[in-house]
């Protein structure tokens, strides 16, 4: 019987050394695999890097933009030949690394070629060669290439996890297995390996999980970079672009001014000598009409820069303010929302309902009361002319640590071209019967993403409209990960 047992202990530890042996060589696929992965979204990275910079170039003809697209061309050829290297001795995917040099080849000739011709001052064929979505098609090759080397990278990551698992499964087995022989001979030393196996598996386990996690983070960390980077560039044009255009309204009727002024000062500095009469009616034309519309025009310029300045202080002074999270109470916070706007709308035959369960989130009051309030008005400014207006807010739970808040309304609706347009600074859209600035829906996005939130519209013209906040429950928990 003992050496039954002795036999039955040998096995098993035979069993468990070509185990580990069977999870290093797959530790091993996995840490090749993941290289791989990493060198396809380089190549990947290195190209949107090469396209963003070319786009930039090409809309706003600041050489800034050339600095991203430059350090992307360094980087690609040591990226492209680290992806090719791995791949070398693959014979299935030589057909996709020439499709891939090839179209990488004509991207970076496209992109040259436009660059160039923006550098010299040929800005019409430059946009005429984008036009013509060449680089578009090469960017889409590209990106189906790496999409289908990725997939395929996954695919084989995802067998090797369910080996592993059979692995751990087949060794878990064994050991149980051996437990009950070794048991028989030695009880005592059976329970220290049963133990010692579970606590492997569990430390494995809360790897796993951490490895999750992180990887969550990334791409969350990932997004809001994104996001970051795309509010800088609109604000970079607005400064660019709609600050500039009354500036030079101002700088063309100065002008416009100064040559009015010439009749003028020749007739007062005549000094009682006779004048003829073409000039005299000059100086008539010019004070009663070049130079007062001249200081209209240039009054209403200068309040149109006025207001652009005052609406992107507002913006920026959104991520300035300290954020006080509190527990709120969504349905009271809802419900008084509602009898603020609630005598607009029944006066004229309109209803406004509240539909939410008990929810209780922590957050900065004032903020979502400020996102919240201007979705409603907006609601009841921009109602349907002849129907009475129904808005519905409901709220509800979204997935661990969220909730969702919808405000839907059957008022004028957007149209879908201008479904994104409308979250923009100083864009409006449809029909501007309505006085504002076009800045009330970006403050709200600006609100909702300092709370860790987002804000998405869905909506038919003609038909109304619906606006879904996504915001975390627990502010605090955001605000601690962003201040690691």
């Amino acid at each position: 019987m003992l050496a039954v047992g002795v036999a039955i202990l040998i096995g098993m530890v035979s069993m468990s050394l070509w185990l580990v042996q069977v999870n290093n060589r797959y530790s091993q696929e996995t840490a090749e695999l993941r290289r791989f992965r990493a060198a396809v979204l380089d190549v990947l990275t290195t190209m949107q890097d090469i396209e963003t910079g070319q786009r930039g170039y090409l809309l706003t003809n600041n050489r800034d933009y050339l600095g991203p697209y430059e350090e992307a061309l360094r980087d690609l050829p040591q990226r492209q030949s680290r992806l090719f290297d791995l791949l070398k001795e693959e014979e299935q995917y030589k057909q996709s690394l020439s499709g891939l040099r090839q179209a990488i080849d004509a991207k970076l000739a496209e992109t040259r070629e436009t660059i160039d011709l923006q550098r010299s001052g040929r800005i019409t064929e430059a946009v005429e060669v984008v036009r013509n979505n060449d680089g578009k098609r090469f960017m889409n090759e590209i990106r189906i290439i790496l999409s289908d080397l990725q997939s395929d990278t996954d695919d084989r990551l995802r067998i090797i996890v369910a080996d592993q698992l059979g692995a751990a499964n087949t060794l878990r087995w064994v050991t149980v297995g051996g437990a009950f022989a070794i048991l028989i001979v030695v009880g005592g030393s059976i329970f220290l390996v049963f133990t010692y196996v579970r606590a492997l598996n569990r430390s494995r386990e809360d790897v796993g999980e951490l490895n999750r996690h992180l990887e969550e983070r990334v791409e969350e960390r990932t997004r809001d970079l994104r996001r970051a980077n795309q509010e800088i560039q609109r604000f970079a044009y607005i400064v660019t672009h709609d600050l500039r255009a009354p500036l030079v309204n101002i700088m063309g009727f100065l002008s416009e001014f100064d040559t009015s002024l010439k009749p003028v000062t020749r007739y007062v500095l005549a000094d009682g000598e006779s004048l003829p009469e073409d000039v005299i009616r000059e100086a008539r034309l010019a004070v009663e009409e070049d130079i007062p519309e001249a200081i209209g025009f240039i009054r209403s310029s200068t309040r149109k820069m006025d207001q652009l300045i005052n609406a992107i202080l507002k913006i920026s002074r959104d991520g300035q303010r300290k954020l006080q999270p509190e527990k709120v109470d969504i349905e009271t916070l809802l419900s008084s929302l509602s009898e603020t706007v609630r005598h607009q709308i029944n006066a004229n035959g309109g209803e406004i309902e509240v539909d939410t369960p008990k929810l209780t989130i922590v957050t900065d009051r004032i903020s979502l009361d400020q996102i919240l309030g201007n979705l409603f008005d907006n609601a009841v400014k921009y109602q349907m002319p002849g129907r009475p207006l129904r808005l519905t807010a409901r709220a509800y739970p979204a997935g661990r640590g969220a909730i969702c808040i919808e405000v839907a309304d059957n008022g004028r609706g957007i149209g879908e071209q201008d479904l994104e347009r409308v979250f923009e600074l100083f864009r409006r859209a449809g029909s501007q019967d309505q006085p504002g600035e076009g800045i009330g829906l970006a403050h709200v996005r600006s609100l909702i993403r300092n709370l860790g939130g987002d804000i998405k519209v869905e909506s038919k013209l003609g038909e109304g409209s619906t606006f879904v906040l996504l915001m975390p429950s627990d502010l605090r928990r955001v605000t601690k990960e962003s201040e690691k």
